[in-house]
Formats: structure tokens, C-alpha cells, sequence
């Protein structure tokens, strides 16, 4: 889905009350946690995270699931493993409502990732 927003703070009061808005908050408190230096924003109608010259994640409610773009999630060591039960692509990890995202890789996978990007690694596509 896309939201006609320009600040993060609109996208969360347009985002429905619902699990999609509760998954979206825990995985955005993972990659504040993990990545302080990490500015948020809105790109691409979505909520995205990185720095002036890059972005290392976007992330947006659907209407199933809730996305996580990473650009290319093979470039994380152990990255299958740790998104074992989630579905996912090439850069998008598919969060669906099923997920116990508390009892899953998905924090390490972020803090693995943040840390690649910070020691100057290239996720992108």
C-alpha cells in the first residue's frame, strides 16, 4: 500500500490500528535500537532508514503483511537462517501476521545488517 505522507509522525496516524501497525512498530524499534546513527524518513511513500547518502532499509505496512526492503538479504552471513519462517525474496522480507517476529531471527538479522553497513558493506540490489 502507499501513503500520501511527507514526515514518519503522518505515517504512523494514517497506519490502521491493527497487527500490521504492531509488527511495523517492533521492527522499527529493532532498527532504531541497532542503528541510532540510522535517520528516518519517507521514501517511495514508506518509512526508510539510513543517512544522507544511502538507505539501508524501507519499511511499509501492505495489505497482508508488513515489508521489509534490505536490497539484497544474501549479503548478510546467515541470513536464511535467521529468516527461517518468514517468506522472503531477494530484498524483501514478507512479514505476515503469523510471524512471532519476537521469537525469531529477524533482530539479528537487522543488527547484522546495520553492522555490514556500517563497516562500509553494500546491501543494495
Amino acid at each position: 500500500m502507499q501513503y500520501e505522507v511527507n514526515t514518519p509522525n503522518e505515517y504512523f496516524e494514517i497506519l490502521e490500528d491493527d497487527w500490521r501497525k504492531e509488527k511495523l512498530l517492533l521492527v522499527r524499534q529493532y532498527i532504531l535500537e541497532h542503528g541510532p546513527e540510522l535517520q528516518e524518513g519517507i521514501q517511495y511513500k514508506m518509512l526508510c532508514y539510513g543517512d544522507e547518502s544511502s538507505t539501508l532499509f524501507n519499511l511499509n505496512a501492505q495489505k497482508a503483511y508488513v515489508s521489509l526492503y534490505v536490497g539484497t538479504i544474501e549479503k548478510i552471513e546467515g541470513a536464511k537462517e535467521l529468516l527461517d519462517g518468514f517468506n522472503f525474496g531477494k530484498g524483501c522480507i514478507r512479514i505476515k501476521k503469523s510471524v512471532d517476529i519476537e521469537n525469531s531471527g529477524l533482530e539479528t538479522f537487522i543488527k547484522k545488517t546495520i553492522e555490514y553497513w556500517n563497516a562500509g558493506g553494500d546491501t543494495g540490489c
